[in-house]
């Protein structure tokens, strides 16, 4: 590989690295659980990727820092906001997409974007755990599911029960008086996904439905959560192989 570069992306639950060669495809990746030392885990995820490629690091021509932790990779070449990584990235997977949702651990990003994936504007939900992964993972403990589970879970259902509240501990309080009254976990499961994809449309009407519209972010990978946007916004995501990277 004689040209390749390096990202890291040090975000609230995971943290990924990624190698892309010299024509912007990807070669590696890792992932690994985000630790409270944020450069200890960036120094380890960056070793596991040399391992995984066979690179020195040497003969890496840039390293990039993103993410909430970007600021803890003290061996990256440049660091830069996760919202201009996004629009990038989405685009060069989806050339001529023109808005990306995007949900991490800890928040949910609506991006309007150029054709050459420049970021126009954008909506942002970083204060409250409802609409991000984390939301999803209350819910799924409560549901006594593993997180991967919980998407599917959702599928399964016709339809979903009405989670009213927007706020994670009572939607929280409400899906355990759900399960106390013998509604269906998967009913209960979609209606989860349903009130959470509420809260993203909202920032997507907030910017105005743009489209083809691409989905990013490890909670891309949730066919559940895929499915409740798509009947949502009635448009079709575009969604990466690999979102989460």
């Amino acid at each position: 590989m004689e040209s390749c570069a390096c990202g890291i992306d040090v975000g609230s639950m995971s943290t990924e690295a990624v190698l892309v060669d010299g024509s912007g495809g990807l070669a590696f990746w890792v992932e690994v659980p985000t630790r409270p030392n944020h450069r200890e885990t960036a120094a380890g995820v960056f070793e596991q990727l040399l391992q995984k490629s066979g690179l020195e690091a040497g003969r890496i021509g840039i390293v990039v820092g993103t993410g909430y932790g970007r600021r803890n990779i003290p061996f990256a070449d440049r660091q830069l906001t996760e919202i201009s990584c996004h629009a990038r990235g989405a685009a060069a997977c989806f050339p001529g997409i023109r808005m990306l949702i995007d949900i991490g651990g800890q928040d949910s990003k609506v991006i309007h974007v150029d054709d050459e994936g420049r970021v126009l504007d954008f909506a942002m939900n970083d204060k409250c755990a409802a609409g991000t992964g984390k939301f999803l993972n209350v819910m799924a403990q409560t549901l006594h599911l593993e997180l991967p589970e919980l998407g599917n879970c959702a599928l399964e259902a016709g339809q979903g029960t009405e989670i009213s509240s927007i706020c994670t501990v009572f939607a929280e309080s409400e899906v355990i008086s759900l399960i106390a009254a013998g509604s269906p976990v998967p009913e209960i499961a979609l209606g989860v996904h349903q009130a959470m994809a509420r809260r993203v449309i909202s920032m997507v009407k907030k910017l105005g439905l743009k489209t083809p519209l691409a989905f990013t972010g490890g909670v891309a990978r949730n066919p559940g959560m895929v499915k409740s946007l798509e009947e949502g916004l009635g448009v079709e995501l575009m969604v990466p192989d690999n979102p989460q990277v």
